[in-house]
């Protein structure tokens, strides 16, 4: 099963992510997302899953959802922290939900790593560009064995991916 990841459009719909999100089942929209604009042109690829973030106000989406998809629990928020400052609070969501990936935005750096099995996923921002960042968004296959994840960067195409299949994560990074 393949899913399109985006977080932190800020209003804007990039045309990169169609063909990056051709052929994907569900796409999931990490928050931020501006206007709903964003949401219905996402729509027009395939069914959105989307959450809340801290400069939304709808009101019509939860700012944390949880879905069972391919046979794993995927936990959507739009805040969560990287690795390296996770806090307690994080952890007790973790040991609550016993999630198989976490995906969230925020930072609108794109991040992926692995805490214990539990697989982290931030597709980065595919909004307009700040700090200095580039502009990102994911994919993530979720197979029988494990997740392949795909981080693409819209302005030139360079791809950070790799897998997380029975407790190894491997990286590799390919230009367009």
């Amino acid at each position: 099963m393949l899913l399109g990841v985006v977080s932190d459009t800020h209003g804007r719909f990039d045309s990169a992510l169609k063909p990056l999100f051709e052929g994907v089942v569900t796409i999931i929209h990490a928050g931020d997302i501006g206007s709903l604009d964003v949401i219905e042109r996402l729509e027009e690829i395939a069914p959105v899953i989307a959450v809340e973030g801290n400069n939304d106000s709808f009101s019509r989406y939860p700012v944390e959802q949880v879905q069972d998809l391919a046979g794993r629990r995927i936990l959507v928020r739009h805040i969560f922290g990287e690795l390296h400052q996770i806090r307690r609070t994080e952890r007790d969501i973790i040991a609550r939900i016993e999630p198989s990936i976490v995906v969230f935005g925020h930072s609108h750096r794109p991040y992926c790593e692995v805490l214990g099995d539990v697989l982290l996923f931030n597709p980065g921002s595919a909004g307009p560009r700040r700090f200095s960042l580039p502009r990102t968004a994911g994919l993530l296959g979720l197979n029988s064995t494990g997740v392949e994840w795909k981080i693409v960067d819209l302005d030139t195409g360079t791809e950070n991916a790799g897998s997380f299949e029975d407790g190894i994560f491997a990286q590799r990074t390919a230009s367009p």
